[in-house]
């Protein structure tokens, strides 16, 4: 699946076993997000005649790192841009919340925005109608909370929640059948998702991605986007079996929730 951003186009390159490196590229240079796996990145930039160009990072996770050293080993002036508190290897500049990071050569720019929840470390990139989010909001999901509260973590989707509704959103995950599958327990009479859900099933059938999404159809499937709505309210107290006071309370019963699930 290849999605236009002017004259570049964003294409996924699958790694492990749900993993995405998202590549950035025209028809002869790349940058590629999050490479965990140096070998799925040179084997797609050798079939697709590319050059990778430049690295960007959004967390310390080694299944978006552990190609890193590989891809800079071949390349010593490659650049790769990295959160600014974080003790990720090889970052040639680090970045925090509001700095821009440029792109060149295609003359692309995206906003820092400072995510924590997943890892305290996460960041995301913003620009071009396009969201880069690592594993910080997944398609109807999203990301563990290993280093984050879950306050952290709500107030960072949140955060992703002001962006346009029609910002493309590239996860990091093939997670979304799994996600639909819990996302129509917390609500079950929400009709969008219902319908989202029987598409990616038709996907995943015939062996297809499921992403990109976009904010638009996040804030109307995805129940970690949705704990201000009054059934999601509703079923995660009766999951919990006592009253929660606010959508922060629910957010993170609905993540225990998933844990669980």
């Amino acid at each position: 699946m290849n999605n236009s951003v002017n004259s570049i186009q964003v294409s996924p390159i699958a790694a492990f076993s749900d993993n995405y490196i998202w590549c950035i590229h025209d028809s002869q240079r790349c940058w590629v997000v999050d490479p965990g796996d140096a070998n799925a990145v040179i084997s797609y930039c050798q079939s697709n005649h590319l050059e990778l160009v430049g690295i960007l990072v959004t967390h310390h996770h080694w299944d978006h790192t552990g190609g890193i050293a590989e891809l800079v080993a071949m390349n010593e002036n490659l650049p790769v841009f990295g959160p600014k508190h974080s003790k990720i290897e090889n970052l040639t500049e680090k970045f925090e919340d509001g700095d821009t990071v440029f792109l060149r050569p295609f003359g692309l720019s995206y906003s820092v925005l400072e995510v924590p929840g997943h890892t305290l470390d996460h960041i995301a990139y913003y620009g071009n109608g396009c969201l880069f989010c690592g594993d910080t909001l997944f398609s109807a999901g999203c990301g563990r909370l290993f280093e984050g509260t879950p306050e952290q973590m709500h107030h960072s989707l949140q955060k992703l929640m002001q962006l346009p509704d029609e910002t493309i959103v590239y996860c990091t995950h093939e997670y979304t059948k799994a996600n639909v599958t819990f996302a129509k327990q917390v609500e079950p009479d929400n009709k969008q998702l219902t319908n989202y859900a029987n598409w990616v099933c038709e996907q995943r059938k015939a062996g297809k991605i499921t992403l990109p999404s976009s904010i638009k159809q996040e804030k109307a499937i995805n129940p970690f986007l949705r704990a201000q709505q009054d059934g999601i309210k509703r079923n995660a107290e009766k999951y919990v079996g006592k009253p929660l006071p606010n959508a922060d309370a629910v957010f993170a019963t609905i993540r225990s929730w998933k844990d669980n699930f």
